[in-house]
């Protein structure tokens, strides 16, 4: 059984920060599960343009106001607390965080190491683990 808080993640490689958001990274490929979890804050007037384009990735807002746009159509989806949006086709998106932060808890399959920072193309690294590998708190 893997039992963690939120505040362990504080002041590790698994608490990633960035321009407007930050992820606390709960769930990480070391833990040999096959998905990682995170609880991320995008702050109020932020935006992001992302592409995960060797994950899949599935949110959850529980907190603030926003929208996802898909790049592809154009269509707008209002983010508010209890909406999920799964980018289930690698989606170019735009993530908007309007009104109060934006909070969310993101599930990514593959699972990602938990320092990843967004390349320049918006998304992250594939990357490769071994299966016997553990985590540290």
């Amino acid at each position: 059984m893997l039992v963690r808080d939120v505040d362990s993640t504080i002041g590790t490689l698994r608490h990633v920060c960035g321009e407007g958001w930050d992820s606390k990274r709960l769930v990480v490929a070391t833990d040999s599960v096959g998905f990682s979890l995170h609880d991320t804050t995008v702050e109020e007037g932020t935006q992001m343009e992302l592409q995960y384009r060797h994950h899949v990735e599935a949110n959850y807002c529980f907190a603030g106001e926003g929208e996802v746009v898909d790049v592809a159509s154009g269509e707008r989806f209002q983010l508010k607390p209890g909406s999920v949006y799964v980018l289930d086709k690698h989606d170019r998106h735009v993530l908007r965080a309007i009104k109060g932060d934006l909070r969310l808890v993101c599930v990514f399959r593959p699972a990602l190491a938990g320092d990843e920072t967004h390349t320049a193309e918006g998304g992250y690294e594939l990357i490769r683990v071994a299966p016997d590998s553990t985590a540290t708190d």
